[in-house]
């Protein structure tokens, strides 16, 4: 077979390199290893850095690795990785095997963390980027990189599922606001039996974070947890200890909140943040009940481009005070048609948009090209059916240039172990559809791959292929 496949390639017409890394580029990963084995040539072109920018190699239990191994990473310039369970020895491999890494992310660790764990960190010279996933810290962390430099250097933090005691979380908030030059950071606690009950960060505290991280510009909050007090108004607003009544943080383009409770923050919470682009919240409950802030927040954000909504309160609620400069918008709640109709007389230039299909929505996918002409991506969450005919209207959204039909597990048809997404029928539509498009926009049926840096799994809606 190996030999039949080298004969072909040899067949094939001469291309300029240029030409096969172009057409390499449209490969998945997998697909890529396959035409990989396909002779030395397209071994070479395939592991041109061009094609794997991107990619986030995957690293576990380190001495199975062999020196080819190594050296085809190092080959395409894999500048980005995930760990787990490594010894500190394995650190040391790492680091002499690739030290061009500039993110490094610890996942599924599930362990407690101490000082020596993270101590080879520093011998990343390009390292600017840490995550950690799902662990515990019982001792003073980050110290080692202020000893030694790296906290000059660290510009991206992501901290996600970390069990602290609320002592061990204010020293931490502490260390964190030492880390000068962060442009991004991400903090998700989990409670944990054991550790106490589980508080938001104090706004002292959380003001001495911010009037630090002048570099500041993308922010995911935790807030699990309920405060003994509501949180104060200016909580997302520290004043300038040295101009009395002004505004002293960063200067936020991105804010995201996860765990969220009406009951944490209030009506004016976000009013002092001029600067925002980009607002996205994660009710911890599908609907909160309680009065709802939305409508309040977005009346002093304006100037907001990117709105992400996923849970709490129905959409009437604050559909009215939505951002005429929006143009993407993620809604993960229930959806009816004259809602869909109030949305888009409020925004006009929606390019991007994200929403769930389910039995409140009517037809949703006839509508969509009416109300929203200037699509570029759309990606549509199947609940309770799977998509009908009336998919075939997409057809009509002329600027369209992705469409993502995406479904869960717990969704369609429980019951039938057996089905599939997509179902034959489901890729009848779709063969359909893209022969009225003349291919014109591409269309997946599965969630594209996450970046484990920014979607941790607070936030990353995992889908599944089978029912």
């Amino acid at each position: 077979m190996a030999q039949t496949v080298n004969m072909k390639v040899q067949e094939l017409p001469y291309l300029p390199p240029e030409v096969w890394v172009l057409v390499f580029g449209y490969l998945n990963t997998e697909e890529k290893h396959t035409a990989r084995l396909c002779c030395r040539h397209f071994r070479d072109l395939i592991d041109h850095p061009s094609l794997w920018k991107d990619y986030t190699a995957g690293l576990s239990y380190v001495p199975r690795y062999t020196s080819g191994f190594w050296d085809t990473v190092q080959c395409r310039g894999v500048s980005r990785a995930t760990v787990q369970h490594l010894r500190p020895k394995d650190w040391k491999i790492l680091s002499k095997s690739l030290p061009s890494l500039n993110t490094i992310v610890c996942v599924r660790e599930r362990r407690n963390y101490k000082m020596k764990y993270l101590d080879n960190l520093c011998e990343f010279p390009n390292l600017t980027s840490l995550g950690v996933r799902n662990a515990t810290w019982v001792e003073p962390l980050l110290v080692q990189c202020q000893r030694k430099q790296l906290a000059e250097r660290l510009t991206h933090l992501s901290v996600c599922n970390i069990q602290m005691s609320c002592e061990d979380t204010v020293e931490f908030i502490n260390s964190v606001s030492r880390l000068v030059n962060l442009e991004y950071l991400l903090f998700h606690q989990q409670e944990s039996e054991g550790l106490g009950r589980m508080r938001p960060v104090p706004s002292y505290i959380f003001h001495n974070l911010l009037l630090s991280l002048k570099k500041l510009k993308h922010l995911s909050w935790g807030m699990k947890g309920e405060p003994p007090v509501p949180l104060p108004d200016n909580y997302f607003y520290p004043l300038d200890p040295e101009n009395p009544g002004e505004y002293g943080g960063p200067e936020l383009i991105s804010l995201e909140l996860v765990n969220y409770t009406e009951i944490i923050l209030s009506e004016y919470a976000l009013r002092g943040l001029t600067s925002l682009k980009s607002l996205a919240v994660h009710y911890r409950y599908p609907w909160d009940g309680i009065q709802c802030n939305l409508y309040s927040w977005l009346n002093h954000l304006q100037q907001l481009e990117s709105l992400s909504i996923i849970g709490g309160n129905f959409l009437a609620s604050y559909t009215e005070a939505l951002p005429p400069q929006v143009t993407s918008l993620t809604l993960r709640t229930s959806i009816c048609a004259c809602q869909m109709n109030s949305i888009a007389s409020q925004l006009k230039r929606v390019e991007h948009l994200d929403i769930d299909q389910n039995r409140f929505a009517d037809s949703l996918c006839k509508q969509l090209p009416t109300l929203f002409p200037q699509l570029k991506t759309l990606r549509i969450r199947f609940h309770r059916e799977e998509p009908k005919r009336d998919l075939l209207f997409l057809n009509k959204l002329r600027h369209l240039e992705r469409l993502e039909l995406i479904t869960r597990q717990t969704y369609i048809l429980i019951s039938d172990k057996n089905k599939t997404w997509p179902s034959p029928s489901l890729e009848r539509l779709i063969k359909e559809l893209r022969e009225l498009s003349r291919n014109r926009f591409s269309i997946m049926t599965t969630m594209p791959k996450r970046d484990v840096f920014r979607e941790c799994d607070c936030i990353w809606e995992r889908e599944e292929t089978r029912f």
